[in-house]
């Protein structure tokens, strides 16, 4: 290491690219694409493959009694049955993340809230995926009358419900028990955010600034309609 490598700047994300040449699209899907460039690292230049990600929000929803909502649901990459929060892609193109997260916690999970904040904003894998994450807060819940809204088919159409309390549900992510990444970020988020009286939580309605970045340098997908 030199001296050079020591970062005397504000820690914070930020920054642009770095020019990159050669965009080769390696595949196409409804979802996501696979995207290849020749990145210039300055002293060298270097292949880099990329998926390019519509992104996504995620819905903590804590009830009165400080539980918080958990769904059932079979994910085919890791072949198990993954306990998440509500969560859905930013698959409308004039729809801001905050609808999204009204439309998913309807749809997923059958309620509503009327209380709505920020609590997160993470990149799933940013080593090799764009996908931009927000993670919201939703409070004051009611059930829809006539329960959740089902829209999708295959993993979507049976979607079993647990309310686990807020503290249990911190200690089954530091024991392994549950492992989804919006489910490990968003309960381990709602818990240190009870712990500073949710202080730190944000508007519903502030600027997703990731996001914008994402889609200023065209790191961002439109997934084709079904069908």
């Amino acid at each position: 290491m030199t001296d050079s490598e020591e970062w005397t700047g504000e820690v914070a994300d930020g920054g642009g690219p770095r020019p990159a040449s050669g965009r080769v699209t390696q595949f196409e899907g409804r979802i996501w694409s696979v995207v290849s460039e020749d990145v210039d690292f300055g002293t060298t230049v270097a292949r880099r493959d990329m998926i390019v990600h519509p992104g996504a929000v995620v819905v903590i929803a804590v009830d009165d009694d400080e539980r918080v909502l958990l769904i059932r649901q079979y994910r085919h990459p890791v072949g198990r049955m993954l306990f998440e929060p509500p969560a859905g892609l930013m698959d409308a193109p004039d729809e801001s993340g905050w609808v999204t997260a009204q439309r998913e916690l309807a749809e997923e999970a059958g309620y509503v809230a009327r209380e709505w904040h920020v609590l997160l904003d993470v990149y799933l894998s940013p080593g090799g995926m764009s996908e931009a994450i927000r993670i919201y807060l939703a409070r004051d819940l009611e059930p829809l009358p006539d329960g959740r809204i089902v829209t999708g088919e295959a993993e979507e159409a049976h979607l079993p419900r647990a309310w686990v309390d807020l503290e249990d549900a911190k200690d089954l992510v530091l024991d392994g028990r549950i492992g989804s990444p919006s489910a490990v970020a968003g309960i381990l988020g709602a818990w240190a955010a009870r712990q500073r009286g949710w202080d730190s939580l944000r508007p519903a309605d502030v600027p997703w600034t990731a996001r914008d970045h994402l889609i200023a340098h065209g790191r961002v997908r439109t997934p084709e309609p079904h069908g």
